[in-house]
């Protein structure tokens, strides 16, 4: 699913150059999950901007379903990132004039779905039930609990049914019981639909029900083992 290869930024500012990733190479196999850990300003969430065509390397390339993503056009980005991918975010940005259905059909309305869209709305509500909102279809974000707001955003991250989804934090701001919720939801996804999951996290019960776990450190990623 994703293959990255000598994967270097480099943020230029006046009188200096700042390296956040340095040479990672990061190879991910379809249906896998996985965590990267690492401190604080490691450049995890620049790792996933990366992944997520939302950013570009300084150098190296990143194949994401087979599909080189590293030179994409800023409207083919968009159209991978609207069709391909599935966004998950600590702060959630579920748009507060929009009720929880209309937030996960967010995705439909950047354009570019083929599909009619009575299907998608059907398969929307199905999502909501799976994480069940089933009763809260009506309600705007303002009325949702930390929780409810997170598994909207599953909800729409599932929409256009991705085969990659990527989680920056997603627990961040979350007590025990809903981290723990929350992270058998996503596995349980996982495990019906197939989808990859790569999830940055700091919540070291979360990455251990990855499969896998990476440590940022240095701008290089390693595999934690054991």
């Amino acid at each position: 699913m994703i293959e990255a290869q000598g994967i270097s930024r480099v943020y230029e500012t006046p009188g200096e150059s700042l390296r956040v990733l340095d040479g990672l190479d990061l190879s991910v196999a379809d249906g896998a999950t996985v965590a990267v850990v690492g401190p604080s300003g490691s450049g995890k969430t620049t790792l996933l901007n990366l992944l997520g065509a939302l950013d570009r390397p300084t150098s190296g390339s990143i194949v994401i379903g087979g599909r080189d993503v590293t030179g994409l056009r800023e409207e083919e980005a968009s159209a991978f990132r609207n069709r391909e991918l599935g966004f998950i975010f600590q702060q959630h940005y579920l748009l507060p004039q929009l009720s929880v259905l209309e937030n996960v059909l967010v995705p439909r309305l950047a354009g570019g779905w083929d599909e009619d869209a009575a299907r998608t709305e059907d398969r929307a509500r199905m999502l909501l039930e799976r994480v069940g909102l089933e009763g809260r279809l009506g309600h705007h974000p303002h009325q949702l609990s930390g929780g409810e707001k997170l598994r909207t955003a599953v909800a729409r991250a599932l929409v256009n049914e991705p085969q990659l989804v990527l989680a920056d934090e997603p627990t961040g701001s979350l007590d025990v019981e809903t981290t723990e919720r929350v992270a058998d939801l996503l596995l349980e996804l996982n495990a019906e639909r197939g989808v990859t999951l790569v999830v940055v996290t700091h919540n070291a019960e979360l990455a251990g029900k990855m499969g896998a776990v990476f440590e940022l450190r240095r701008g290089k990623l390693a595999e934690r083992k054991g």
